[in-house]
């Protein structure tokens, strides 16, 4: 009898590994999604894919697309690089607790008896340093805070499982990464050097990801969050992989005292301002108490922890930005 597994968000970046890593095990994968992209001739015609905004549709309507299958997988952002419209808590809050946690109420009147949550490492560091007030000064991890509280809160009988995802990188079709947007762009590209913070943190190839996700399927524990990825590295590893990807030369790194990272973060969050966006994350408060040291790194024995009882594999890290950033530049305009 075939595992039957439904995954909301599963024609986006991390749900079509999850996807892939899905049928490669032998589950019976349906996906529930927005129909912005064209599935013809790469997506897994395996795959019963349902359109809709899940934000927009009924719990009860929910109920009915969800039948029939034993375990969910919520692959559905945003995630903290988006800048909405200010007040920015109000944008996260709908859409990582209130619409969230209505998918996972439909999911367990639905039958199914497991559900994984991707959910923020930042969380996990807001349980890690309680005296920064993580989750009380960027509305972003509040609110990845008070989703992982709800569905715990609010489940009966299905089992709830949180993983934690840090920087991710990798490629899929038909998408561009989020990364040239939001990060090559803005910090990068066209400049003669890159001003960047001292610190490191924690990342991980996309391939891993979907590990953790089947992992925690198969092998997760009800009520646990599991910080999730493969290695700690530095802000200039991952900056020197990314323009060592594209050019003869990597860019030359800048690191600005402290106190120069909260101005550049200050300024930032004022341009923003000015178009009336509003960050998930404080950028001057980002930059001066977590980039500008290892506040990003999860502990490698968490990591090790957390691997071995998820059954995720490590390496490929150096391979995965290379070809993210292959992606973004394909043909080289990267300057």
């Amino acid at each position: 009898m075939s595992k039957k597994l439904l995954i909301l968000g599963g024609t986006g970046f991390l749900g079509y590994y999850s996807t892939l890593e899905a049928l490669k095990r032998g589950y019976k994968v349906g996906s529930i999604s927005l129909d912005d992209v064209n599935l013809e001739g790469w997506y897994p015609k395996e795959v019963d894919v349902k359109h809709t905004d899940l934000f927009e549709i009924s719990e009860d309507d929910l109920v009915e697309m969800m039948k029939g299958y034993d375990y969910m997988i919520y692959s559905v952002g945003p995630d903290d690089r988006e800048t909405p419209v200010a007040p920015a808590y109000e944008y996260f809050h709908r859409r990582l607790v209130v619409e969230c946690a209505k998918c996972f109420r439909a999911a367990e009147r639905a039958g199914i008896k497991k559900s994984i949550c991707f959910n923020s490492y930042f969380a996990y560091f807001d349980r890690r340093y309680p005296e920064m007030e993580l989750a009380k000064k960027h509305p972003y991890i509040r609110c990845r805070v008070e989703q992982a509280k709800l569905l715990n809160e609010q489940k009966k009988k299905m089992e709830v499982v949180i993983l934690e995802f840090p920087y991710i990188f990798g490629t899929m079709p038909e998408r561009m990464p989020i990364w040239k947007d939001v990060f090559l762009d803005r910090y990068a590209n066209g400049h003669k050097f890159i001003f960047f913070p001292k610190g490191s943190t924690t990342m991980t190839a996309v391939s891993h990801i979907a590990e953790a996700a089947l992992g925690a399927v198969e092998y997760g524990k009800d009520g646990e969050r599991y910080p999730v990825g493969d290695e700690n590295k530095s802000f200039d590893f991952m900056l020197n992989t990314m323009t060592g990807a594209v050019l003869k030369k990597p860019r030359k790194i800048i690191h600005p005292g402290r106190w120069a990272c909260t101005i550049g973060g200050k300024m930032v969050a004022k341009k923003e301002m000015k178009k009336g966006l509003e960050p998930g994350l404080n950028f001057k408060l980002v930059m001066k108490e977590i980039m500008s040291g290892n506040k990003c790194c999860i502990e490698p024995e968490v990591l090790d922890k957390v691997c071995a009882e998820l059954h995720i594999s490590r390496g490929g890290l150096k391979e995965s930005i290379e070809e993210t950033m292959h992606r973004c530049y394909p043909d080289g305009t990267f300057k």
